[in-house]
């Protein structure tokens, strides 16, 4: 749907790295809780998605146990979270695989959060990026952390339309929860 000026809508991919995560023995990677550190900093990165007003209408979420737990820690930041959908899919995912998935997210929603994993999601962020605000690109260019989130804006009639330098990457944060 278009605007009275006939502008397309604005979109927005929220894309966020899981947490920092343990390397338990004998656990497989799939498995990998998050670490202490981790578990500070998921909750930060869902206050830092709320105080940019950057929240998602829908989540999408790799099946590793230390993504979904980034999520649950993030969205109980805030009143009500949106639905959240996990996706094996995203699970070692290159950037093609991540934006198919991407693609298949209904038109009615306006902004979108992927978590996930690197390096699949900094080269998306860098794929999708056809500019970035400030120093945003050589932020992500240089190293995207555990826990960082990277917004791009973009307008288009669905999520299909979404593609290679099509997207204006608008803010790159890396929130830190505060040591107990």
């Amino acid at each position: 749907m278009t605007d009275r000026t006939g502008a397309l809508p604005l979109r927005r991919l929220v894309v966020l790295r899981h947490a920092k995560s343990a390397w338990p023995v004998d656990v497989t990677d799939h498995e990998r809780p998050l670490a202490p550190r981790g578990r500070r900093d998921a909750p930060a990165a869902g206050r830092a998605l709320a105080e940019a007003d950057c929240l998602p209408d829908l989540a999408l979420c790799s099946t590793a146990l230390r993504a979904r737990q980034t999520w649950d820690l993030a969205a109980a930041q805030w009143g009500t979270p949106p639905p959240v959908r996990t996706d094996r899919r995203l699970y070692a995912a290159t950037p093609a695989g991540l934006l198919a998935v991407v693609r298949e997210v209904p038109a009615e929603v306006g902004t979108l959060l992927v978590i996930g994993h690197n390096p699949g999601l900094e080269e998306l962020v860098l794929a999708l990026a056809g500019d970035g605000l400030d120093d945003n690109l050589e932020r992500v260019r240089t190293k995207f952390p555990t826990a960082a989130i990277a917004v791009l804006s973009w307008h288009g009639s669905t999520w299909r339309a979404l593609g290679p330098a099509g997207a204006l990457l608008t803010s790159v944060m890396v929130p830190r929860g505060a040591k107990k």
